[in-house]
Parts: structure tokens; C-alpha cells; sequence
């Protein structure tokens, strides 16, 4: 364990701060690019629209894949586009659920639905907030009448995918559910601007602040941690051992 790194007393302060970052690097490198860099992004985003101002590569990003548009391809992807809130990740959410439930795994269900449902929350105050109007460049197939910033579908998917990867990690479905969930993700991403419902803008937003929420919950509730109890009384073992040993 790292935390054999502070059995000795550092010195002075500057020798702390070392022990620190050694025992703590991948933790602060998962802060920085999990959350501090992911929110500061959304965060720019947020302000250039809170001033009613435009990103001049939105219309530009916009107009090159609208013109990829056929009518089939207008059907599949008004269907598809579905799957990034009601008609996929809503029921799959469910699913793995009530499989959690099942299983009794408390922690990774807290996660799951704290993750997926603060991420829906986030957006609906987040829209109400900023009241960016969506794209008007064409006339969409598949129309949407709320606000646009940021991207609800964008959010949904990547909270999804984030728990999952999060919820697998360090299994051998980990690398599956990362590319996979990664294609998805950007999948449903595209899907928006294809259908012109969503500035290139609203979904980066949408996946900077979803993937930040995520990590940030699985800082707090520790999906990973078992039975913490019997750790603790393990260790409380092991020390009484060592101080009968040292009598």
C-alpha cells in the first residue's frame, strides 16, 4: 500500500509534500484530468454563452456534416438518437439496477443512480440557467422545442458510459465497456449535430461536465471499496500483533 510511505515521520515539509505525491500521483493526475480540466472546459463553454455570444466553428462544424445527409440516413439516425436517453440508456440503467439490487452491491447502485440521475438534474438546471436556442440552419427531422445548452443526450450517454467503465474497472470487461462505450458516446454526440438539435458546443459541454460529475461521485461513494469494516479490523489485527511483538 502507498500509505507505508507516511509510517515514518517526514522531516519537514517539504519532504511531506514528496511522500505525498508519490504515494498520491495517480489519484491527482485522475483529479486534474477528470474533473479540475473537464469543469474548466465547461466552464469557458458557460460564460461565452452566458454573454450571448457564439463559437464561430458551431455553424462551421454544423453545416460540414449536414451536408453527409440522405433521407435513409435521416431515419436511422432520428431512431438512433433515441438510444442516448429513453430508448437505451433509461432502460439499461434499469437493468444493471435491478441487477445490482439483486446482487445486494449497495455501494455500485448508489453510484450508478446518483451518477445518472445528478447528471439529468445538472442538465435540466443548467439549460434553465444559460437558455441557449438551438441551431435554426436547416429544418431538422427529428425537431427539439427546449433549450440546448448543454446536451441532454450527450450528458446521458457519457454518465452511462463513465459509471460503467468506472463500475469495471480493473476487470477484464473494463477495455470492452471503454471502447465501446466510447464509440457510443460519440455516436450519440454526432447524432445531435446531425440532426441539427445541438451546437458542436452543447455537446462538449455536455460530455465535460457529465464525466466530471461522474469521477467526482466515485470519489465520494467508492464503488470499489468492500467491506470496509473487515479492512479496518484486519489492520487493527495486524497492529496489536506488532505491538505485542515489540513488548
Amino acid at each position: 500500500m502507498s500509505d507505508r510511505i507516511f509510517l515514518k515521520r517526514p522531516k519537514n515539509f517539504l519532504s511531506f509534500l514528496r511522500k505525498l505525491l508519490l504515494a498520491r500521483w495517480q489519484s491527482l493526475l485522475l483529479l486534474f484530468f477528470g474533473m479540475v480540466l473537464p469543469l474548466f472546459i465547461f466552464e469557458q463553454l458557460a460564460v461565452v454563452i452566458w454573454q450571448n455570444q457564439d463559437f464561430s466553428w458551431d455553424d462551421s462544424i454544423l453545416l460540414a456534416i449536414h451536408q453527409t445527409a440522405t433521407p435513409e440516413l435521416d431515419r436511422f439516425v432520428s431512431w438512433f438518437t433515441q438510444l442516448g436517453v429513453y430508448r437505451g440508456v433509461v432502460p439499461a440503467v434499469i437493468a444493471i439496477s435491478i441487477g445490482l439490487l439483486y446482487g445486494r452491491r449497495w455501494r455500485s447502485l448508489a453510484f450508478l443512480l446518483t451518477t445518472t440521475l445528478g447528471s439529468a438534474v445538472i442538465n435540466r438546471v443548467a439549460k434553465a440557467l444559460l437558455h441557449r436556442i438551438r441551431p435554426s440552419l436547416w429544418n431538422s427531422v427529428s425537431p427539439e422545442l427546449d433549450y440546448g445548452f448543454p446536451s441532454g443526450h450527450a450528458m446521458s450517454s457519457m454518465s452511462f458510459v463513465a459509471a460503467l467503465v468506472i463500475l469495471t474497472w480493473g476487470t477484464r470487461w473494463c477495455w470492452l465497456v471503454l471502447l465501446s462505450g466510447g464509440l457510443f458516446v460519440g455516436a450519440i454526440g454526432w447524432s445531435r449535430l446531425y440532426l441539427g438539435v445541438h451546437f458542436p458546443s452543447d455537446v462538449l459541454a455536455g460530455w465535460m461536465v457529465s464525466l466530471a460529475w461522474a469521477i467526482g461521485v466515485s470519489l465520494v461513494i467508492r464503488p470499489h471499496l468492500i467491506k470496509p469494516s473487515l479492512v479496518s479490523e484486519q489492520a487493527l489485527t495486524v497492529s496489536e500483533e506488532k505491538a505485542v511483538e515489540t513488548k
